[in-house]
């Protein structure tokens, strides 16, 4: 499949390099088994409360997104970046919409794996202010507004 990878606030294609992927669940199991592995895969379903400490050992952790309605890989990617510290990629596998690149990038997600690269090019230019607090160092509306109100 395709990857986008963000760049300077630009989505842009990439190579796919071969990663060696690892469930959670497996490498919760036997950790020493895996050690060759360079990407994490992690299920919208799983909690993260206890993989901080080895975790920078992957260049990847990839977030399922079974449905484009189902949330949860927001929170944990906001959960990797914002409490664990995670710097490494994130990247967002599976039912992705063009409208949910904004906001999944706002969460920390800076790669994805998409079916239509020439549509999601143009997905974070659809969406250009953000209403809430997120994982990223924009400042949303309101607070925009505070400051040129402050200025005045």
């Amino acid at each position: 499949m395709p990857l986008l990878k963000l760049n300077d606030d630009r989505l842009l294609p990439a190579f796919d390099e071969p990663l060696q992927e690892v469930s959670l669940d497996d490498w919760r199991a036997n950790p020493q088994a895996h050690a060759s592995a360079t990407a994490l895969v992690v299920s919208n379903d799983a909690s993260l409360d206890d993989i901080e400490k080895d975790i920078d050992g992957f260049a990847s952790i990839i977030l399922n997104f079974p449905s484009f309605t189902d949330g949860r890989a927001y929170s944990q990617a906001r959960l990797l970046r914002e409490r664990i510290g995670y710097t490494g990629e994130i990247r967002a596998r599976g039912d992705v919409l063009t409208d949910q690149i904004f906001f999944m990038s706002r969460c920390g997600i800076d790669a994805f794996e998409m079916d239509d690269i020439l549509v999601m090019q143009d997905a974070l230019r659809v969406f250009s202010f953000a209403y809430q607090v997120a994982a990223d160092a924009v400042d949303p509306v309101w607070q925009r507004r505070g400051q040129c109100a402050a200025a005045a």
